[in-house]
């Protein structure tokens, strides 16, 4: 049978950038001034892409505790600045951040290993803490912002509840409900859909690299199951420990100024 030559690993990636070099030009067509933007993400996906891959190289061949845990600090507290930064509004949003997400992912991965899931070595751990608290990351971003924005909007509402009697929990709670809501949905759908759809990146990446499709499927499996419990964790934490940030001791509402 004949059979199409395969690219060496350089030339697949250089092949590719021709998808970057159409979106430039369609980009300078439509006048969207994206192309600087494109460049900049293209070359800083190469070198970020391209030291990880010596690094997770050098972190495999140690397999330490002791590194996994410091990949995984350095991940956690990279994943809390930004999506503290994401949630302007909230009253000290990195430190509710960082403790949002880690307790998603720490739990989340504790599990995994607790259960034989996946076995506590760097191969397996890093690149699936990867997945859990980048999902942590972003579903903390959407809870911060949505319990922001629900509770500057519903202002008379709740200090009408808490002037009638109400604890600070029992006003902000049906709108710390939406906001815990919004944050799960995203990954709840995706998973509705997984398959049908799209073929998720675990799945194909798997089968790229020549794993039957049974195998992949399952592999595909635990990472969407593990995701939606990353999600409920992270978001009850960053649900929790946002809205308290708007209320004094004596459960008064303080909105930032604004």
């Amino acid at each position: 049978m004949f059979e199409l030559p395969v690219m060496n690993e350089l030339t697949r990636v250089l092949a590719a950038l021709t998808l970057v070099l159409l979106a430039a030009l369609i980009s300078r067509w439509q006048s969207l001034d994206l192309e600087k933007q494109m460049l900049v993400a293209v070359v800083r996906a190469f070198i970020q892409l391209t030291l990880i891959g010596y690094a997770l190289t050098y972190i495999f061949d140690v397999d330490s505790p002791l590194m996994i845990l410091l990949i995984l600090s350095v991940m956690t507290l990279i994943a809390g600045y930004t999506s503290g930064n994401r949630a302007a509004g909230v009253p000290h949003a990195q430190p509710v951040a960082l403790l949002s997400i880690s307790l998603g992912a720490g739990l989340t991965l504790g599990l995994l290993v607790a259960l034989n899931v996946f076995s506590f070595t760097a191969q397996q751990i890093i690149p699936i803490a990867g997945m859990v608290i980048g999902n942590s990351m972003n579903v903390c971003s959407l809870v911060m912002r949505r319990v922001n924005d629900e509770l500057t909007g519903r202002r008379l509402e709740i200090e009408t509840a808490l002037a009638l009697g109400a604890t600070q929990r029992q006003a902000a709670d049906p709108y710390l409900k939406t906001a815990l809501q919004s944050g799960m949905m995203p990954i709840v759908d995706s998973t509705k859909t997984v398959g049908l759809i799209q073929l998720p990146g675990a799945m194909t990446g798997m089968i790229l690299a020549g794993a039957a499709p049974l195998e992949a499927v399952q592999l595909q499996m635990i990472v969407m199951y593990m995701l939606i419990g990353a999600a409920a964790f992270t978001g009850l934490g960053a649900t929790f420990f946002s809205y308290r940030q708007f209320f004094t001791k004596s459960h008064q509402l303080v909105l930032p100024e604004g």
